[in-house]
């Protein structure tokens, strides 16, 4: 009989062994190595302790040390999709007001967006930060691939508010890149080829 083993999990100390050095390949290497266990080793882990850390992690191990390691991993790789999950919950968290008033504007132009994005109705503060938590904890409890086409979603429907609002020609194009971005990371997923 072969013998359980707990996946490893994100905590105090998830990335210290990773250090910069003077082989970006091997930080690379270890980046990636790190974001397969989060997602992979995670997995369908009815702890909440591990969601929690998953969750949290920007706020444990710090938003700057995970810019250090997956901010220049390809959109198309775990790493990528994991960097833009975390920054979209910290944009999320830092202007709650502003971001609801994004998704409102965008909503009625994006309804099949919004469906799947699932914030609530109206979309306030409150709603949005619930959402964002709840694609993040869905990292463990729900299929990959699901978490990046909400997260894809959400970030179109901002992106159709911008526009509608008339922000910034570049603000709309990045939340659009980044909407495109979680998009294709997803179908990817969904053909098992997500790395």
């Amino acid at each position: 009989m072969r013998e359980h083993h707990r996946p490893m999990t994100p905590g105090a100390g998830f990335f210290d062994e990773i250090r910069a050095g003077d082989d970006p390949a091997m930080l690379q290497e270890a980046a990636d190595r790190a974001a397969t266990l989060l997602v992979r080793g995670a997995r369908d882990s009815d702890d909440e302790t591990v969601v929690d850390r998953v969750l949290h992690l920007a706020e444990t191990e710090g938003l700057e040390t995970l810019a250090q390691l997956w901010a220049g991993s390809p959109p198309e790789s775990l790493a990528g999709s994991l960097w833009r999950l975390y920054v979209m919950r910290a944009w999320v968290y830092a202007d709650p007001t502003g971001v609801a008033a994004q998704f409102e504007a965008g909503r009625t132009r994006a309804q099949v967006a919004r469906v799947v994005a699932g914030v609530a109705d109206p979309p306030g503060p409150d709603g949005l930060r619930a959402m964002v938590d709840d694609v993040l904890r869905g990292i463990v409890r729900a299929d990959f691939a699901d978490v990046l086409l909400r997260a894809a979603a959400f970030a179109r429907v901002v992106a159709t508010g911008r526009a509608a609002l008339e922000a910034g020609h570049e603000e709309t194009a990045r939340m659009l890149t980044l909407a495109e971005q979680l998009e294709a990371a997803g179908h990817l997923e969904m053909r098992h080829e997500l790395a």
